[in-house]
């Protein structure tokens, strides 16, 4: 996991502690204020948001509890591996696809953040630039060619 994922689980692990547990308890307390419980929507709703919260905090607990913290100058500079910003292109198409490899917890890949454990970038793991990669996606076979390998994700542009 990358020091910026690692980040953002303990900021939502705080706000899920500090704010949303408060919230959710404040609910229960004026459903409770309605009288019988029994068939009180209200109550209900915020039992099941109360669960889920609960449950979200103990599984970013564990998450961070065993996160291992990636640190790019542990890898050969020249090699795919967490952390890396990529360019790679579609042989077929000769498109183009800029995105950094991260742990599975923090794949995003709307926002340009590919899991090493998707099929293409666990293709891609351990490989240089200028090889070129098969890889079977939901789109059938597709081949890629690595371009570009950064080691410091904030020296580059966003995928577009």
């Amino acid at each position: 996991m990358t020091r910026d994922g690692l980040k953002k689980l303990e900021d939502e692990l705080d706000e899920l502690k500090t704010v949303h547990r408060r919230e959710v308890n404040e609910r229960i307390r004026q459903a409770k204020e309605f009288g019988d419980i029994s068939e009180n929507a209200e109550y209900e709703d915020a039992k099941q948001e109360q669960a889920f919260v609960e449950g979200r905090i103990l599984k970013l607990e564990g998450m961070i509890r065993n996160a291992r913290v990636i640190d790019a100058s542990d890898y050969v500079a020249d090699e795919v591996h967490l952390g890396a910003t990529i360019k790679v292109m579609e042989v077929g198409s000769k498109t183009s696809h800029e995105f950094t490899i991260v742990g599975s917890a923090e794949a995003d890949p709307k926002n340009a953040r590919l899991s090493n454990e998707s099929p293409l970038g666990r293709a891609l793991m351990g490989r240089k630039k200028g090889e070129t990669v098969d890889v079977t996606t939901p789109r059938g076979q597709m081949k890629y060619k690595i371009e570009a390998i950064n080691k410091d994700p904030k020296k580059t542009k966003k995928a577009s």
